[in-house]
């Protein structure tokens, strides 16, 4: 008896001796099998952490009307054991609450326990303390790490066992994983890597989840856990054994935003191809990352210089909204494929070639019933191929989809779904402009440079960062003095180079108190070399060094042990053709900043005599706290002014609020005491790169299809919902550089643009089709739909004709028929509407020329 039918005996021995309502988990080469039959699974990635609670069912039902079976997340060891032994596991944190969300949405879970997760996490999701236990190293055959190790993810298992949420307790948990991306890493942990690699899955397996476990980008992952692949392309992709099936753990729908970097795009269309492409040979597990991304509030983001946002183009933004056209056609694929899982888990598929860069791959369920998959993936070369005995036409770098071997359903290429206009729309602006010029608006503290005697220590040397923050802050000051002989200096004063090296992230250095440079690295290097051109006067000056952490690196070999803060101070020219090496003498150290020691972001002090108030407000100075002191009380749309000594009041409306800060330097903001992480619209992507035209065609990578090339990475941030009250709120900002906040901005969005333009031409919805009915005798569709409880307010453009241009450019064309009322009708007052692409509906305004219809509207709540 194999390994595999004894599980499946204990699974159907606890089923029957337990009484429970459980499904059986198991696998074969083909697929995930649950309850004895095969899987066509789509799945996922929502990281609780990265939203609130009670936004989890809205995003989990989009998800599910979106066409996935799964939901993804990792498990994240830092935030749920903050102190060893101490656990937490409430608000966005509660990991029950939201596997059990995801149950009551009739969704499945897979499991990332890790408990390293990386996912631009800030140590990668390691607790820091773990870095201080003597002796230990991460991710080898090191025991001291083992244990602590195998005691996180024996906690995680029990807590859901404990919960009845593993499939054989009938809960939604069907798949668990152990490690995460291993083998990228592994060569530089030699012998070591690979005796760890067999001990996490022996430990794994221990665990009796009765679910099957699965480490990614691990070829020698050791039987019975299956290995699978993460990339932005997984078709080629082959499991170690013959026995495991083809599953791909991570689809990158995006990727992730850096501080000093372009916004990263990916087109739906390569998208679309990528999945497409799994399926069509042999795949049968695929996982968006991300599929909903969220925000890294607080101190969460990874690093170095991880941005706030961590939206990642996916198919449902950091607010929340539907993101168009990328979940619309990744629904209508998903639609396309579930048409076809008869005929996927029944065979592996048989290959056949149609041209060059031009294949077919059909599966049968029996001798006369198949789907086929037709795919062209020249990069720049569009196609007509015969298959069975008809033309198809493919466009390059697309897959087409005939769940009857004769019918398309759906080209990865035509993007027939609606589209939302560029950009995020956030509507109701309350502006702030007007608060500067009342003595209430504003309140601020400036810091003081330097350490304070309550909390400074001295050391010979310079201190790495890390070792000596513990992470409990960003900030580190490095203060020492200079002194200058009379001899040195016939003058008052003294030019010198003052030359400082960093291994990151940030630093601010000031000389005898005043400011005289900021030097910073960036994500793929975070190192710098800082070179400023000083006076020093004769006898004491102070250099004070404030060095800051922008995350914690999380990713690469031995990554836990890399270094951050100051490493090198020199002074050249102090004397004549000689260089001073401060890097050994003494220093004085403190951990964090003076705000911070005083509680300033706390809602207990947002009366506090220590605010400063008055007119006019300072404005771009270094190391200064504001909180702002007014409020307005929009309510659809009007702005009602009152002024509240340091709060302001929230706009009214359910959906989550935007905070520009576009005129801010670099810092961290907190609204009621919740911090919505760091903001740095100072730094400035690079100025090319970018494309107004991305031509999804061709192999994607994370710099093919930039954005925002010269402009900050991110200027609006998150603010849930949850936070704000009805009424008075306190917002407060810690500034590093130095910014205007007088211009600060506060949104909230009450309405989307969304269009969509079809041709008859295109084929109709793919959950038209049926087994044996003439799907091309029904006609495409023009689909609208507006976030739920929403409606369709105003319809801006319709057309039937030869309409053109794209969405808010379009216009009539040569041949134009007046549909407005038809569409008006159809669609004013509803969430959504659906109107036929035909003569039959419009009439025939031009015989014999292919027409399309296109059509603008507004949504509104």
């Amino acid at each position: 008896m194999g390994n595999k039918d004894l599980v499946l005996l204990v699974l159907i021995a606890v089923c029957v001796f337990e009484g429970c309502y459980c499904t059986t988990v198991t696998y074969d080469h083909r697929a995930l099998v649950i309850d004895g039959k095969r899987r066509i699974l789509q799945s996922g990635s929502i990281h609780y952490p990265r939203s609130m609670p009670e936004v989890w069912p809205e995003i989990i039902r989009k998800s599910k009307e979106g066409g996935l079976d799964v939901i993804e997340t990792y498990v994240f060891w830092n935030n749920h054991e903050p102190v060893r032994g101490e656990y937490y596991f409430e608000g966005r944190f509660d990991l029950v609450r939201f596997v059990k969300t995801v149950h009551e949405a009739g969704l499945l879970v897979h499991l990332r326990i890790g408990p390293y997760a990386c996912a631009e996490w800030n140590y990668g999701g390691f607790p820091v303390w773990l870095h201080f236990i003597p002796g230990i190293q991460f991710r080898t055959s090191n025991d001291l790490f083992k244990n602590e190790m195998k005691r996180f993810l024996a906690k995680i298992v029990s807590l859901m066992k404990d919960a009845n949420l593993f499939a054989s307790q009938g809960g939604p948990i069907i798949l668990a994983q152990v490690e995460n991306e291993y083998g990228n890493v592994e060569w530089a942990y030699g012998v070591g890597g690979e005796l760890y690699v067999k001990w996490a899955a022996e430990t794994a397996v221990s665990l009796n989840t009765s679910v099957p476990w699965v480490m990614c980008q691990q070829k020698d992952a050791p039987d019975p856990i299956i290995n699978t692949c993460n990339g932005f392309y997984c078709d080629q992709f082959t499991p170690n054994s013959a026995s495991k099936p083809k599953m791909w753990t991570e689809n990158y729908s995006g990727w992730f935003l850096a501080f000093g970097n372009a916004i990263p795009h990916r087109p739906v269309e390569d998208l679309a191809f990528a999945v497409a492409r799994f399926f069509e040979t042999g795949g049968t597990f695929q996982n968006y990352y991300m599929y909903f991304g969220g925000t890294n509030f607080e101190r969460t983001a990874g690093g170095p210089l991880v941005a706030t946002s961590y939206d990642y183009d996916a198919p449902i933004d950091e607010y929340g909204f539907i993101r168009q056209p990328k979940w619309g056609h990744l629904r209508d694929l998903h639609r396309a494929i579930k048409q076809c899982e008869e005929f996927l888990i029944s065979s592996d598929p048989t290959y056949l070639q149609l041209g060059k860069n031009l294949e077919a791959h059909i599966y049968y369920r029996t001798s006369n019933e198949c789907a086929a998959f037709l795919a062209n993936f020249d990069s720049s070369v569009d196609a007509n191929v015969t298959f069975n005995g008809n033309s198809y036409f493919l466009p390059a770098w697309s897959v087409s989809i005939l769940p009857d071997c004769k019918n398309v359903i759906f080209n990865t290429a035509k993007v027939v779904s609606q589209r939302n206009l560029q950009g995020v729309s956030f509507s109701g602006r309350i502006s702030v402009n007007e608060f500067s010029q009342l003595s209430s608006a504003w309140s601020w503290y400036k810091e003081e440079v330097g350490v304070s005697s309550n909390h400074s220590f001295t050391k010979h040397g310079l201190l790495e960062q890390i070792n000596t923050t513990k992470d409990n802050s960003d900030y580190l000051w490095y203060t020492t003095s200079i002194n200058v002989k009379a001899s040195t200096v016939p003058g008052q004063e003294k030019d010198t180079i003052l030359h400082i090296g960093s291994l990151g992230h940030a630093a601010l250095v000031f000389v005898n108190k005043k400011l005289v440079g900021f030097g910073f690295g960036n994500h793929e290097d975070a190192s710098f070399n800082l070179n400023e051109k000083i006076s020093l006067n004769q006898g004491d000056n102070t250099l004070d060094i404030l060095s800051m952490m922008i995350g914690l690196q999380n990713y690469g070999p031995w990554f836990d042990i890399a270094g951050a803060g100051i490493s090198s101070v020199i002074l050249v020219g102090l004397e004549k053709n000689s260089k001073a090496d401060l890097s050994s003498g003494q220093w004085t150290y403190q951990v964090g900043v003076e705000g911070e020691y005083i509680g300033l972001d706390k809602t207990s002090l947002a009366n506090s005599s220590l605010w400063i108030q008055g007119s006019p407000v300072p404005v771009n100075q270094s190391l200064i706290w504001y909180k702002l002191g007014w409020s307005v009380l929009l309510i659809y749309g009007i702005e009602v002014d009152t002024i509240f000594q340091a709060t302001f009041l929230a706009p009214e409306g359910k959906g989550p609020l935007s905070l520009n800060l576009a005129s801010m330097g670099k810092g961290q903001a907190w609204v009621n005491g919740q911090s919505i992480g760091r903001y740095w619209p100072a730094y400035l992507a690079p100025s090319t790169g970018c494309t107004a035209n991305c031509d999804y065609r061709g192999t994607y990578d994370p710099s093919k299809c930039l954005r925002n090339c010269g402009q900050p990475a991110q200027t609006l941030y998150h603010i849930p919902h949850s936070w704000v009250h009805s009424g008075e709120n306190l917002l407060v900002l810690h500034e590093e550089l130095g910014g205007d906040p007088s211009k600060i901005s506060l949104s909230l969005r009450t309405g989307q643009e969304v269009c969509a333009h079809v041709s008859e031409a295109d084929p109709p919805p793919a959950d038209f089709w049926q087994p044996n009915l003439e799907f091309k005798s029904q006609s495409p569709e023009v689909r609208l739909t507006c976030e739920q409880g929403w409606h369709i307010s105003m319809i801006n453009f319709a057309s039937y004709g030869t309409p053109r241009g794209n969405c808010g450019t379009f216009n009539p064309g040569n041949c134009h028929a007046s549909v407005l009322s038809v569409v008006q009708q159809a669609c004013i007052g509803q969430e959504g509407c659906a109107i036929p692409v035909s003569t039959a509906a419009f009439g025939d305004p031009c015989p014999g020329v292919l027409k399309s219809l296109a059509i603008e509207a507004l949504c509104s709540y």
